[in-house]
């Protein structure tokens, strides 16, 4: 469900990606969507003719919308309609739903700040999801904050949200490499790292980080992730010729 999302910018068909999502909700859970998303859609066009009202009197209009309420219930109205392993969770359906809803609002850096400091963590992950869709809506990494906040954390699903491609686009390379090492601090898979291949070629600092941590955790007797060997063979473009032997150790997909 969240692959189809990924294609979600402004002007895109968002009617489409709402009908591939209530394809999986169960029914009472569809009728749920419609009510939250033509709330979001009242909430904008309100929104944008109280910021002009606004401006115009020198006073700030904001009221707590409705739509906010329906983002921090989604967990409860986002069941799949047909259970099984093939189809996406209740999870990956609630975050596809909070999503729609920021994309729909046309959530602004402060909207998205303070849904992603006061929500929960899967709230939290899914204003994290929507941070590529929503660039047109606030200045240019201005979300970075969030992104690295939870690349603090040891929740993995936080921090495999945060280096989607949003972090792809605006981390600079320094916190982008502590990123990827994060990854394999926590265990989250390297597959999770948007750009992963063409940022992490030729870069030998990448390279050093990726053999001390190898060399850590064989000397602490610990197995090294395959993750990290994936990643320093991206890097080798650079590095071919100085590349260290990796005591052998058991590994572990990270």
């Amino acid at each position: 469900m969240l692959t189809a999302l990924t294609e979600l910018t402004d002007g895109s068909p968002a009617r489409a990606v709402q009908a591939a999502l209530e394809e999986h909700l169960a029914g009472a859970d569809r009728a749920w969507l419609h009510e939250a998303l033509a709330e979001a859609e009242a909430a904008e066009r309100a929104g944008a003719a109280a910021g002009a009202e606004a401006e115009a009197v020198g006073r700030s209009a904001y009221a707590l919308p409705t739509w906010e309420r329906r983002f921090a219930e989604a967990g409860r109205h986002c069941h799949p309609a047909r259970s099984g392993p093939s189809g996406p969770s209740a999870e990956d359906l609630a975050d596809a739903a909070r999503v729609l809803l920021l994309h729909t609002v046309r959530a602004d850096h402060d909207t998205t700040t303070r849904l992603y400091t006061h929500g929960s963590a899967a709230e939290r992950r899914a204003v994290l999801l929507a941070l590529p869709h929503l660039s047109a809506y606030a200045p240019p990494a201005s979300a970075l904050a969030l992104v690295e906040d939870a690349l603090r954390t040891n929740d993995t699903r936080l921090v495999a949200a945060a280096v989607g491609p949003y972090a792809a686009e605006h981390l600079d390379q320094h916190a982008w490499r502590h990123a990827v090492l994060k990854c394999l601090f926590t265990g989250v898979p390297v597959d999770a790292v948007d750009g992963l291949a063409p940022r992490a070629r030729g870069d030998a600092e990448l390279a050093r980080m990726l053999r001390d941590h190898a060399a850590e955790r064989t000397a602490a007797g610990r197995p090294v992730p395959d993750g990290l060997h994936r990643v320093l063979a991206l890097t080798a473009d650079c590095d071919t010729a100085d590349r260290p032997h990796v005591t052998a150790a058991p590994t572990e997909e990270s």
